[in-house]
């Protein structure tokens, strides 16, 4: 089968891999499609990534073979399987912590989205895989993981009724978060520096605002305390000094994505005297999963729009190209 497969830093080569076989309780999927993923494109620029890999993790397929055992899915069925499956029994999943937990970190798709099929192991059979009914486009159901990480930031930032929300970086995780915070009862604003982004954000609805313009509606929409939370999806950590800015007194920001910065710009007295909590979350749980499935299917929330631009398995290193430019709110790939 063909492959997008990672070579060493920002290399990538279109080759054969070894279609994967199934083994009992798994389910063999040829792929329609894969959204490509921020943490895709900071794979494949990190010197330390292993490599020949195939990445990719937002998957859309059909179910061609099914393993021994498995009731709940038959071919031809259309689905949406994650990438990574907690134990759901250790400490760290009893306490909430489902990503850290050491069985979510090493369970994985075979061998990944960038591909023309897919295996999917037993345990994400079972406890992460969703049918997608017909009216739902492949481009929409391949949300489902990252919605379902939003999901549980919105939790882990404990969004209230009535609270002043600010997302920082608008590309489609900001937009992403925007419904989710809005769901929770917030009032949000979006916050870029390209003016590009703001346009595509107004043509959604969005409000959107550049940094210097966003600290004065911010201040008049919380009367005058400060967002009571920012959500910072881009900027790595040069954003926080202006995130504490923008914060109450008592306010939350909350990282959804890493980045540059191996220290983080503010005075630890800061953090005392205005009790601010500062908080992340890395990805989500099945449970998480099966909400954002159940809004997106249930057309709850809107995502298709997001997909600005569709690339072959060939192209992918050009639509990393895109993203990285910031040309492209979502690249879809598809094989």
């Amino acid at each position: 089968m063909r492959a997008a497969v990672f070579r060493g830093t920002g290399r990538l080569e279109t080759e054969e891999w070894p279609r994967p076989s199934i083994g009992p309780g798994e389910l063999l999927l040829r792929l329609r499609g894969c959204g490509l993923c921020g943490s895709d494109i900071a794979k494949m620029l990190t010197p330390t990534s292993a490599a020949p890999a195939v990445f990719g993790h937002e998957i859309v397929g059909d179910v061609v073979e099914i393993g021994a055992g498995v009731a709940d899915f038959a071919p031809g069925d259309r689905v949406v399987a994650a990438h990574h499956v907690p134990c759901g029994d250790c400490h760290y999943c009893r306490r909430g912590s489902h990503s850290m937990c050491p069985a979510f970190k090493t369970s994985h798709l075979d061998p990944g989205g960038f591909a023309e099929y897919v295996r999917v192991p037993a345990p994400n059979v079972r406890h992460a895989t969703f049918k997608i009914p017909p009216p739902v486009s492949d481009e929409a159901a391949s949300f489902i993981e990252p919605v379902g990480c939003c999901l549980r930031a919105v939790r882990r930032a404990d969004v209230a009724a009535g609270d002043t929300a600010v997302v920082v970086g608008l590309g489609s995780i900001g937009h992403l978060f925007v419904p989710l915070l809005q769901r929770a009862g917030a009032t949000v604003v979006g916050v870029d520096d390209a003016v590009h982004r703001i346009d595509f954000a107004e043509r959604l609805g969005l409000e959107a605002l550049r940094p210097p313009a966003a600290r004065g509606r911010i201040a008049t929409l919380s009367e005058g305390r400060g967002a009571d939370h920012v959500i910072v999806t881009g900027g790595a950590a040069s954003v926080l000094a202006w995130a504490v800015g923008v914060v109450r007194d008592g306010g939350s920001i909350h990282y959804f994505a890493g980045g540059h910065g191996d220290a983080l710009p503010i005075a630890l007295d800061t953090l005392y005297q205005r009790e601010l909590t500062i908080t992340a979350t890395y990805s989500s749980s099945p449970a998480d999963l099966a909400e954002s499935s159940r809004l997106i299917t249930g057309g709850e929330i809107a995502v298709a729009r997001l997909y600005t631009h569709r690339v072959s398995i060939e192209r992918l290193g050009e639509g990393v190209d895109l993203m990285r430019r910031r040309d492209a709110v979502k690249v879809y790939v598809t094989p």
